[in-house]
């Protein structure tokens, strides 16, 4: 009898042993099935915000190039349709560059705050911030305010890099080596357009001026090529430099600069009115806090450059080309107008005397400079993040899109 006792004793501690592994296998396949199916709802909801936000223009179509408020969230190109971006939408985003970093900048001239797209090389997209789309509001355009996060990262898909070559006596011109790398490989072969738009000092009072070089290269095996510019000193003359690299339907910008202005920035371009392209060209001192006194005054030379599908660049006259820049009272900023419906780059020269002088450039359309934005939230410390990546065209210029989508809450 005690050993009957014994035998069920043990038969029912075996079958509730058995029971709780089998509770605790199904509840971690359960828990398991869980995590899968959300996920999967969190990757097909990139997918969805990804042919969202490339293949529709949003509603209306034409709010990029316009202040009219926006009733439907898409950065499609109205007018190329597919994967086409507008580089009029994208520049009304309040986004940030391309570290995740964005400084609104303030211009007491005005009183509004300004949204700062920053190149890597120093300029700059300032747009008011009253004209841009913030990130709750494209949540909400989107059906997705409160469920799910995003981000998208549109960056550059070919890599440009453009040095200054050091020269020994008795050489002083300029040579500048440019460096093409897509995915990480050096593209040879490729075709360069290059513009290189020597500052010059136009002597006693005059305003700076402008002389332009322009050539066609390629780069050899190694991705790279060597462009000398025979009437270009290497040390005092200010320059910029702007290269657009083609291979087999790819296509990326580059650009490089040099000043003699000791470090300081003396003009900065504000976009007024996104609508008519009114810019303002201010001088610097109303903006950054710089020290240095007495207060330089400035003069400047204002040129816009449509960039055509060819990637050739085309100057277009517009008012208040040239001006004087006084800090504080006087003349603090001229207004000017670029075409809007244009996309190209506004060049503006600066000369605080014959030796220091330099140029700030306001890309019209961030693929006519190249410019990387991110716009969205922020996707740390969630468990699952899904991306999606696709091929895309700015202003004929290749870039990456990657769309980063999370599940808010628990």
């Amino acid at each position: 009898m005690a050993g009957a006792t014994i035998d069920h004793i043990i038969s029912v501690t075996i079958l509730i042993a058995a029971l709780l592994v089998a509770m605790t296998t199904y509840n971690h396949m359960f828990a398991t099935a869980v995590d899968y199916d959300r996920n999967r709802q969190v990757a097909t909801k990139a997918a969805d915000l990804m042919n969202t936000i490339c293949l529709s223009p949003g509603n209306p179509t034409d709010w990029g190039e316009t202040d009219t408020s926006l009733l439907g969230f898409g950065l499609q190109d109205p007018e190329a349709g597919g994967y086409a971006l507008s580089p009029y939408s994208i520049m009304r985003l309040r986004a940030s560059n391309s570290s995740g970093d964005s400084q609104l900048v303030y211009y007491s001239k005005t009183g509004l705050y300004y949204n700062n797209i920053s190149a890597n090389y120093g300029n700059s997209i300032l747009i008011p911030i009253g004209d841009c789309v913030n990130y709750t509001t494209a949540t909400e355009l989107l059906g997705i305010n409160k469920t799910y996060g995003f981000r998208v990262d549109i960056t550059p898909t070919l890599d440009i890099s453009i040095s200054q070559v050091a020269v020994s006596p008795p050489h002083n011109h300029l040579i500048l080596k440019v460096e093409v790398r897509g995915s990480g490989l050096p593209l040879s072969d490729a075709t360069l357009n290059y513009y290189l738009f020597q500052v010059e000092s136009g002597g006693g009072g005059s305003y700076p001026s402008i002389k332009a070089y322009s050539g066609v290269e390629q780069t050899d095996s190694s991705g790279s090529v060597l462009i000398e510019f025979d009437e270009v000193h290497e040390s005092n003359d200010p320059y910029s430099f702007t290269v657009y690299a083609s291979l087999s339907g790819v296509n990326g910008v580059g650009h490089y600069s040099y000043d003699t202005v000791d470090g300081l920035e003396l003009v900065v371009p504000f976009i007024q009115d996104f609508d008519q392209g009114t810019v303002i060209i201010a001088h610097s001192f109303d903006v950054h806090n710089y020290t240095e006194t007495p207060v330089p005054e400035v003069k400047y030379n204002a040129t816009f450059f449509v960039l055509n599908q060819n990637f050739q660049l085309q100057e277009v006259q517009i008012e208040n080309s040239t001006g004087h820049l006084v800090y504080g009272e006087g003349w603090p900023y001229f207004t000017t107008q670029l075409p809007a419906s244009e996309v190209g780059l506004l060049f503006v020269s600066y000369r605080r005397d014959a030796n220091r002088m330099g140029s700030v450039i306001l890309p019209w359309g961030i693929g006519t400079l190249g410019v990387s934005v991110s716009f969205g939230g922020d996707p740390t410390g969630y468990d699952f993040v899904a991306t999606e990546l696709r091929q895309v065209i700015i202003n004929g210029i290749s870039y990456q899109v990657k769309v980063s989508a999370w599940k808010l809450g628990s």
